[in-house]
Order: C-alpha cells, then sequence, then structure tokens
C-alpha cells in the first residue's frame, strides 16, 4: 500500500512511543505513522536510580523502539528544522537530512537538565537524567571507592568517600537510597575503606521530600533514608557547587567530591527555535492537545504545558473560579495517559468529528527509599516499607514493552535480591586504546571529570 499521509512524531520516549502504538491499529488506509528520535530506545527514566545502584544493568531500562512499533517507521535522527508553509520535517540521519512531509505533527520530545540553577553545577556536578548519566554515575562510585583504598590523608579519604544528591524529589530519594545500600554491599570488597568513609547526603530546599506526595509519606521516605545512613537535609539549599564540596546558602560547607544533581529541566533546543507558544520552557497546548493557535501541531509528554480538566472538575466548589489551573506533571504516567488521549483525538481529526480536552485522574505516585523499601499513594491509599516497594516494581514490569523484556528484569529482581550488587566498572576499551595511559597523575582536589 503506497502510505501519502503521514503523522509524524518527534521524540521516542513514553510519550511517543506510546502514541504510535495506539494509532496503528486505528489509522485509517493510506495514513502512517513516522516516529523521528534521536536514539534507537526509550529509556525508563523513573528506573536509572537502580542503574546507579548497579540494582539492573543499563541495557535493563532501555528498550529498542523497534521492536515496540509494529507498522510504523522509525527513523533515527534528530530534526533539525520545520517548514510549516510545505509541511515537512528535516531531519539529519546516518544518510544525510532527510525530508519527511507531514499531515499532522507531533512534539514529544521532552526536556534537558538544566545545571544553571546553581553557580558551579553545571561544571562540578553529574546530571541524572539519561541513562548515560546513571553509568557514568555507578562508575564514578566505584572509581570513588577504589580511590579511597590507595590514599593515605584521611581527610581526603572522606572527602572522595561523601556523595551529595541535590534534590529531594522523586528522582533525588531513589538515588540517594540506592547509593547508600550500593555502598554499604560494595565496602565488603574493599577491606582498606573503614564504614564512616562512605557517605549519603541528601538536600532539600523544602521542609520536607516528595513535595508531590502527602506530608506522611515525605516523612515516612525521610525516616527510612535516615535508617540507611543517609543524612537528610531538610530546608537546605546549594549555594554554590565546586570541586570539592557543596557551599550551602547557610554558609555550610560540605566537603565531598561527587555531587549529583537531580534538579531542573529546561526545553529541548528545538522548541526554542520553533517560535510557538511556550510557558516555563513549556509548549502551550488547548484543551485537546493541540499547540495552541495550531491546527496541525501538537505536543506530549514533558514538552508539553497541558491542563488537566480532571482535577478542574474535581475541585472543590469552596475553592472558586479564581482557584490555580492544574496542569498535568511531567511524570511517565501523564505521558502515557495524553499519548492515549492524543490517539483518539488524531482519530476524531481525520474522521472529522470533534475532539475532546485531555483529563486524567491519577493512579497514583510511588518512590523507592532503596532495598525492600519504598512509599507510595495509590486510590488514596498509603503505603509503606515493602508493600510499596513491590508495588513500584510490579508497575514498572507491566510498562515494559515486550515479554522478553519482561522476563529479563524480572529474573535480574529476583537475582538481586538474594546476591549482592554488581560492582564492575565497565570501562568499554577498544584495542587501540589498551596500551595508552589509563590514569592521570592523583590531584590534590578532585572534579567530576577526574577518576
Amino acid at each position: 500500500m503506497d502510505f501519502t499521509r503521514h503523522i509524524v512524531i518527534v521524540g521516542g520516549g513514553f510519550a511517543g512511543t506510546t502514541l504510535a502504538r495506539a494509532l496503528e491499529p486505528r489509522l485509517p488506509p493510506g495514513w502512517r505513522v513516522v516516529l523521528i528520535s534521536e536514539e534507537s530506545y526509550t529509556t525508563f527514566n523513573p528506573m536509572l536510580a537502580e542503574v546507579v545502584g548497579a540494582s539492573v544493568f543499563p541495557e535493563h531500562v532501555v528498550a529498542p523502539i523497534r521492536q515496540m512499533l509494529r507498522s510504523s517507521r522509525f527513523v533515527m535522527g534528530r530534526v533539525t528544522d520545520i517548514d510549516r508553509v510545505r509541511r515537512v520535517v528535516s531531519a539529519g540521519t546516518l544518510a544525510g537530512v532527510q525530508e519527511i512531509a507531514y499531515e499532522h505533527l507531533v512534539f514529544a520530545f521532552g526536556t534537558r537538565a538544566n545545571l544553571e540553577l546553581v553557580p558551579g553545577l553545571a561544571e562540578h556536578a553529574l546530571p541524572l537524567k539519561l541513562v548515560g548519566d546513571a553509568l557514568f554515575i555507578r562508575n564514578r562510585v566505584l572509581q570513588r571507592v577504589a580511590r579511597i583504598e590507595l590514599e593515605s590523608d584521611r581527610a581526603l579519604r572522606r572527602t572522595l568517600g561523601h556523595f551529595v544528591v541535590i534534590g529531594g524529589g522523586f528522582s533525588g530519594v531513589e538515588v540517594a537510597g540506592e547509593l547508600a545500600d550500593f555502598l554499604a554491599g560494595a565496602r565488603r570488597y574493599y577491606p582498606r575503606v573503614q564504614p564512616d568513609e562512605l557517605r549519603v547526603t541528601l538536600l532539600q530546599d523544602a521542609d520536607r521530600l516528595l513535595l508531590e506526595l502527602p506530608a506522611t509519606l515525605g516523612a515516612a521516605a525521610a525516616h527510612s533514608l535516615r535508617g540507611r545512613g543517609v543524612d537528610v537535609r531538610l530546608g537546605a539549599r546549594a549555594g554554590r557547587v565546586d570541586a570539592d564540596g557543596v557551599l550551602l546558602q547557610g554558609g555550610e560547607k560540605l566537603d565531598a567530591a561527587t555531587v549529583i544533581c537531580t534538579i531542573g529541566t529546561k526545553p529541548n533546543p528545538l522548541a526554542e527555535r520553533l517560535g510557538l507558544p511556550a510557558q516555563r520552557g513549556r509548549l502551550v497546548t488547548a484543551p485537546d492537545l493541540s499547540v495552541q493557535d495550531t491546527d496541525d501541531l501538537w505536543a506530549i509528554g514533558d514538552c508539553a504545558l497541558v491542563r488537566n480538566h480532571a482535577a478542574d472538575q474535581h475541585r472543590p466548589p469552596e475553592a472558586g473560579p479564581a482557584a490555580p489551573v492544574s496542569y498535568a506533571p511531567p511524570t511517565a504516567q501523564f505521558a502515557v495517559a495524553q499519548a492515549q488521549a492524543l490517539a483518539r483525538n488524531l482519530i476524531a481529526r481525520i474522521e472529522r468529528r470533534p475532539t475532546r480536552p485531555f483529563a486524567h485522574v491519577s493512579k497514583g505516585m510511588m518512590a523507592t527509599t532503596g532495598h525492600l523499601k519504598g512509599v507510595a499513594q495509590v486510590a488514596g491509599l498509603r503505603l509503606s516499607g515493602l508493600p510499596a516497594w513491590l508495588l513500584w516494581r510490579a508497575y514498572y514490569l507491566l510498562r515494559m514493552p515486550t515479554l522478553g523484556r519482561k522476563v529479563r528484569i524480572w529474573v535480574e529482581w529476583t537475582w538481586g535480591m538474594f546476591f549482592a550488587a554488581d560492582i564492575t566498572h565497565l570501562r568499554f576499551t577498544r584495542t587501540a586504546e589498551a596500551d595508552a595511559p589509563s590514569l592521570p597523575p592523583a590531584p590534590t582536589t578532585v572534579s567530576p571529570s577526574q577518576p
């Protein structure tokens, strides 16, 4: 069949791949989905903390996009230009620039980490946004512990073993818990490293953790982390990050060789070049998920500012018309819901039927705080400890796109419940690099670019 009319999706994350899969069985003859992504896989971002803590390997938190699609066309490339008059997308690929015509264009390209929020963050902190970030942090942790064994300066040893996590949201809480467990389990293989030389500090610029959850669950998360030895600092704002630690706004200095950043996002550069309506770095959408003031552009996921009409419908009458508008949070759950809603609206637009506003009632939110521990709110029920941890794992296991991927992650998780975490430092050295100098002379201070 000659497919002449395309729905082009830019972005291969939760939102983009869910939309493509939802459209495939519904499109009328003569229509086809084209998905463009810079990467050939979808990253399950909520599981990145498990990569940091070696609970799973990096390949377990990604799913190949080509395996997820049936009839859609996949193009691995970066969108470089959009001609809205000709309705053509230009994408840089391995075979040069490709032009793809579209009838409808969907933006689902997510956001980037913002390292400009705190002075020194870009130069000295490690972001946790991509699977490459998670693997780099895991390697850095192992490098720090290995170096402690070789250092004689006690003050430097304690600095090398101090890991500071900035941000007490879901990512920050989860990576702090994973790090604490990983360090406790790995230390047995480093006999010259003392227990008090490995520390994790979590900084949260608020009076509690996990602001999206009820205060009782935020308190439960803090209690769980402190029970693992994490120093949870509430109301602590980082004022500056440098090569040997974090200076808090109150004047206290935390000596630490490794600072992990889980706060702040900024728009994808493509969104900034389009000149479309945007607020807070996100594309403003109409109720039906079309980009405001357009009829052929749509936006979903983290890059879109989407009003959640379900929240408005459940607003108490006493709130009044002046109550703040409820926007969908940038989470995987809402990205999937937006993709499913947009699939229905695109089919309605093709069939010349009315579209519907986006409305989604949250099924709940969850976070892990380390091995066998977590907090969750599901359908009004609040859970903590082992039940929340099991629920978290069950949900993300179900989200895996193929049976083979589900089985692999289930086996890895089951293995990890009974055996120590893997402490392999994954260096991919090519033959031509094997005899090159591996390490520079050890400096007196440390930075993210040094082993």
